[in-house]
């Protein structure tokens, strides 16, 4: 999204998160919103997928740090900083200080001064020697403009135009070729790199609007769909594996989906610490720059639904397997 319109949009607000949220808790907020709001949970419904957008682009500038340090620093700034020509008022001598200002930052200091004969305003320069305009805009003739130092300027760059597209997880881990539709209805084919993040954007060169200015590029963002087992952080992935208490207390061997289809078995030691990471080094996701890492967490299932003697059987279990009281030290912790 182009900084120019940071000034008018509060991310914090969309994703509803304070000004000093983490950044866990931006991509918390955000994978709630998008899960709740995404195109596919809410087909043909407009304002959902405005919404979605408008949560896409805040999460794209306050999920990076880099950006969002920048995004925070124009914020603060304001709209102080917007020139305004002719803040003296309308004509006189008091109503030349914005254009006067502007003339004496592009030349160094020599300022013009206001004249008031003829046609209107005209601009006398102080310095000599050679014409400030052709200098500036290396055009012959005074004034570089061909003779007149006030006509029309050289066209400006036509501005980027922008696209959406949304693939799946799976799309995103090994890259894509995906079809988005150009300014003018066209469509054209992009080619998304392995491993690209939600919110990415992806540049193709003169696919975008037409104008005086020659062709300018087209700006597409990438949206991924959320995975329903693995949740990504950067190059590195979770998987939460649910275990049996049996499992958790004497230890086992676990055998865990990677993101490529494939298997992998990891021990299980008993009584392991509730919660504890287990890394697959190099099962992450795969980028040009590096690969991550899977992390499996292991969670304890609590058995429901016991008959009469699987009860009597646990009680059994608990006199005989006794253990400290869990909670001895949390009273004594909880204190302010």
């Amino acid at each position: 999204m182009a900084s120019e319109n940071w000034l008018e949009k509060d991310f914090y607000k969309v994703l509803g998160v304070s000004k000093d949220a983490s950044q866990d808790d931006i991509k918390k907020a955000y994978r709630k919103l998008a899960r709740k709001y995404h195109p596919d949970q809410n087909p043909g419904d407009q304002a959902a997928e405005k919404r979605f957008k408008e949560i896409s682009e805040a999460n794209t500038v306050l999920g990076d740090p880099e950006e969002r340090k920048q995004y925070d620093s124009i914020r603060a700034m304001g709209s102080g900083a917007r020139f305004s020509a002719g803040a003296g008022g309308q004509g006189g001598p008091t109503g030349a200080g914005g254009f006067e200002d502007l003339f004496g930052d592009i030349f160094g200091g020599h300022r013009a001064s206001p004249g008031y004969g003829g046609g209107g305003p005209r601009v006398q320069y102080s310095s000599g020697g050679g014409d400030p305009f052709a200098d500036l805009f290396g055009g012959g003739g005074r004034g570089g403009y061909g003779g007149s130092p006030f006509g029309a300027p050289p066209p400006q760059p036509t501005p980027d135009a922008e696209a959406q597209v949304t693939v799946d997880f799976g799309q995103s881990l090994e890259g894509a070729k995906v079809r988005v539709r150009r300014p003018d209805g066209s469509t054209t084919t992009v080619r998304l790199p392995q491993g690209v993040r939600d919110g990415q954007k992806v540049r193709l060169r003169g696919k975008g609007n037409s104008g005086p200015g020659g062709t300018s590029d087209l700006i597409v963002t990438v949206h991924v769909r959320p995975h329903e087992v693995f949740e990504r952080s950067g190059e590195d992935l979770t998987l939460h594996v649910p275990v049996t208490v049996e499992e958790a207390t004497l230890g086992t061997v676990l055998t865990v989906p990677t993101p490529d289809g494939s298997t992998v078995r990891l021990r299980l030691a008993p009584g392991q610490e509730p919660g504890k990471r287990m890394r697959v080094k190099g099962r992450g996701v795969k980028t040009a720059k590096r690969t991550g890492n899977l992390y499996v967490i292991p969670e304890v299932r609590v058995p429901t639904g016991l008959s009469p003697e699987a009860e009597e059987a646990l009680h059994r279990f608990t006199e005989l397997a006794e253990q400290p009281d869990p909670r001895s030290a949390l009273f004594e912790k909880a204190k302010v």
